[in-house]
C-alpha cells in the first residue's frame, strides 16, 4: 500500500482525482474502456470535484458502478446516494457508456441479482472508496462478511454507521437513518486492479489508525486493503495524527 498524506480536504480531493482521472485514462488508452466504482459521502466531495473538471477524459468509454443504497429511501431524499452520484457526477460529465446505480426502492434480492450479474462480466479498474468512523468499506460495517462471493449483498447498517449519517447532515433525525442497505460486498471490492482510498476529516482518525496498523480483521473491515496489490490511501494531516511514524515513512 501507499499512503499519500495532504494538508487539508481540498488539496487530498485534488491528489486523489488527479490519480483517478490518469488511471481512468491509461486504462482507457490500454482497454478501449475503463470500468470504475465510485463511492459517495462527504470524503469524496473534493475527489469527485477535481474528477468532473478533468477535460480530456473520454467518459463515452466509461462504465460506472456505485458502491451501496439504503434499503426504501426514496431518490427525492437529500441523503439518497443515487441523487448524490447524479448531482456531483453524472449531471456534470458527458454521457457515460454505462451507469448502474443502485436502486433501493426496488425488491433488494432482485436489485443484487440484477447488479450482481452486470458486473460479473465487467472487472472493476479503478474504485474510489472510503473508511467509516467505524472502519466500515461500503456499507460492509463490523464484523463484516469476508467471506461471501457475491458482489452486491444485503445488510445490516450498525448503530456507529447509522450515527455518523445523521452527524453528517443526510438525515433530521437519527431514527430517519435506514437500517438496512445494498452494499457492494468486500470480495467485489477488493477485486479491483486499483483502489483510491480517500479518508480526510479528524473523526476518522481513529478508524485509519486500526484499518492500517491492525491485523486484517473483520472488525475493522477496511483493513483487507492492506493485502490488496496496488491500493493508495489519501489521508489529511488530521485523518493521519494517530499514525506512527515508521507506517507513514514506510509507505510514502
Amino acid at each position: 500500500m501507499e499512503i499519500i498524506i495532504s494538508k487539508d480536504p481540498i488539496e487530498l480531493g485534488i491528489s486523489a482525482g488527479k490519480a483517478a482521472a490518469e488511471l481512468i485514462r491509461d486504462t482507457i488508452s490500454e482497454a478501449g474502456t475503463a470500468n470504475i466504482i465510485l463511492a459517495t459521502g462527504s470524503s469524496q466531495f473534493e475527489t469527485l470535484k477535481y474528477l468532473v473538471s478533468e477535460k480530456d477524459i473520454d467518459w463515452g468509454k466509461v462504465v460506472m458502478f456505485h458502491l451501496d443504497e439504503y434499503i426504501g429511501l426514496p431518490e427525492t431524499s437529500g441523503a439518497s446516494f443515487r441523487r448524490y452520484l447524479k448531482e456531483r457526477f453524472l449531471n456534470l460529465v458527458p454521457a457515460l457508456k454505462a451507469a448502474y446505480l443502485v436502486d433501493g426502492e426496488t425488491d433488494p434480492v432482485k436489485e443484487c441479482s440484477r447488479l450482481n450479474k452486470i458486473i460479473e462480466s465487467n472487472p472493476i479498474d479503478v474504485a474510489l472508496v472510503g473508511i467509516g468512523e467505524n472502519g466500515h468499506l461500503a456499507f460492509n460495517d463490523p464484523p463484516a462478511d469476508f467471506d461471501t462471493k457475491e458482489p452486491f449483498i444485503i445488510v445490516d447498517l450498525d448503530e456507529a454507521c447509522r450515527r455518523q449519517q445523521f452527524n453528517e447532515g443526510w438525515f433530521k433525525s437519527f431514527e430517519e437513518v435506514p437500517q438496512k442497505a445494498i452494499s457492494m460486498s468486500i470480495s467485489q471490492i477488493c477485486k479491483s486492479k486499483h483502489i483510491i482510498c480517500s479518508v480526510p476529516d479528524i473523526r476518522k482518525a481513529r478508524a485509519v489508525k486500526d484499518c492500517l496498523e491492525e491485523s486484517v480483521s473483520n472488525r475493522f473491515p477496511a483493513s483487507i486493503l492492506q493485502v490488496h496489490p496496488s491500493c493508495t490511501y489519501y489521508l489529511d494531516n488530521l485523518s493521519s495524527t494517530l499514525l506512527s511514524a515508521d507506517l507513514i515513512v514506510k509507505n510514502q
